[in-house]
């Protein structure tokens, strides 16, 4: 065992402490955020709460829960990335498999006019003129259609594609394999760590979009969890939330003073984030191969 001189042993004191520094400064607010959703709304407005509720309460959950415009939005959150990542990865992997084909005639060009793509786009103004004379506003492909295609995840398909051994697809073409059977039988089995780590980057970007659904979508029914969150904090829906309920309910609201704007949206917030972290997990082990397989190979 080799011992440590003063000055090592000082250094990683030193580097545990600013990593401990930045895992609390990381982990902090959201452990805040989920205190002030289970805080009375009207004594958090006093200040002071930091690391666990003051007045325990489950009323600003039961308002989200009761409200069906935010299940609904959660519904199309859960719908819009399933649906939306599955497509952009089978996708995107079929235009990444493509270009490795030498054979592919104009395969140099389609790369640059890929790449050019990633770095400009048209702009919001033509994007929103195309999306409509395509007839998807106030669609629910709206969400699906225009991000099919991801320049950035072709790319790295591409790279681990091109590493996987050539002597597969011989083989495969020699038991009477098209390109198609090669692909869903042989090249899309082996490629699980690339895909799983961009399935959850795919995945984590449809979930917290709140921008596109503002632009695209004027239905209420079509809006995700998180153009309706975004609603919240920029407007006082406590206001409205008691304008639905009847007059007895209203009375006993006002009276317990538990729900206020900041611990309704709090509460929203930790719906809304919560399934997207729980996904992290179950793919952490693919982090490191899926990650770096564009860095590899070129």
């Amino acid at each position: 065992m080799v011992r440590l001189s003063f000055g090592d042993r000082l250094m990683v004191i030193m580097i545990y402490v600013i990593l401990a520094l930045l895992a609390f400064s990381t982990f902090y607010p959201f452990w805040n955020a989920a205190v002030i959703s289970f805080n009375k709304g009207a004594d958090t407005a006093l200040g002071g709460i930091t690391f666990w509720p003051r007045e325990f309460t489950l009323e600003n959950y039961k308002i989200v829960f009761n409200d069906e415009r935010l299940l609904n939005g959660f519904y199309i959150s859960v719908m819009r990335t399933v649906v939306g990542t599955i497509a952009s990865i089978i996708t995107t992997a079929i235009l990444a498999y493509g270009m490795t084909k030498k054979e592919l005639i104009g395969r140099r060009y389609y790369m640059i006019l890929c790449i050019i793509t990633m770095y400009f786009s048209g702009g919001l103004i033509p994007s929103f003129l195309l999306t409509r004379s395509l007839g998807l506003m106030d669609t629910f492909w709206v969400f699906i259609i225009p991000s099919l295609v991801s320049v950035w995840n072709m790319i790295i398909f591409k790279t681990f594609f091109q590493g996987l051994p050539g002597g597969l697809e011989e083989s495969a073409k020699i038991d009477g394999c098209g390109n198609w059977g090669t692909f869903f039988r042989i090249v899309l089995p082996l490629s699980g760590p690339v895909i799983a780590t961009l399935s959850l980057f795919t995945a984590v970007n449809h979930w917290n979009d709140w921008f596109y659904p503002s632009i695209y979508i004027n239905n209420e029914n079509l809006l995700p969890i998180q153009t309706m969150l975004k609603q919240i904090l920029n407007t006082n829906i406590v206001s409205d939330q008691i304008g639905n309920l009847d007059s007895a309910a209203q009375g006993q609201l006002q009276k317990m003073q538990s729900v206020t704007s900041k611990s309704l949206s709090m509460a929203t917030m930790m719906i809304a984030t919560l399934p997207i972290i729980m996904v992290y997990p179950f793919v952490q082990k693919y982090f490191v191969k899926g990650v770096l397989v564009g860095s590899l190979k070129e």
